[in-house]
């Protein structure tokens, strides 16, 4: 793994760097030929994969390289591992760039803007039973950082 910048934090705070990350995705979500979603076009050109395995969901999808790819903000911690490829990923904690095999782990509360310098096959393992799609959505994804952060609280008043 090779650190680029690890003082994003310090010269923009947490919150406004999710801030903008979020202005970014409504910025590029609105180009021209945009893939967005779980649209046709986009799964033609970034196909998933989906199994399930004694109470884990693993999910692989293909990242074509020259591609930008901002995700949604993930609920819960979980592993995640690049099988092939390489990338720039840009979170609240920093800019690094990522080349396969690469195994490491999403904290609750991540987004990622992804840039795709190869090729990447990029797969994430979360602990559910649940086999329905919407309903995994509903478990594993939050709509809102402000969202997140009742989570985080709920959860940490939960530990006292």
């Amino acid at each position: 793994m090779e650190i680029i910048n690890k003082q994003v934090k310090t010269v923009i705070s947490e919150y406004d760097l999710q801030n903008r990350m979020i202005d970014f995705e409504k910025y590029v979500n609105e180009l021209p030929g945009a893939l967005v979603g779980d649209s046709p076009e986009y799964l033609a050109k970034c196909p998933l994969t989906h199994t399930f395995a004694d109470g884990m969901y693993i999910r692989s999808i293909f990242l074509p390289k020259d591609m930008i790819f901002v995700t949604k903000i993930h609920k819960k911690t979980h592993p995640y591992f690049i099988l092939s490829g390489k990338v720039s990923v840009l979170t609240t904690e920093g800019l690094v760039i990522l080349e396969g095999p690469f195994s490491g782990i999403t904290e609750a509360g991540t987004k990622r803007v992804i840039y795709t310098h190869e090729d990447t096959v990029w797969t994430t393992v979360h602990a559910s039973h649940e086999t329905d799609f919407n309903k995994l959505e509903e478990e594993l994804i939050a709509k809102s950082f402000e969202e997140m952060d009742e989570i985080l609280e709920t959860k940490k008043g939960g530990m006292q």
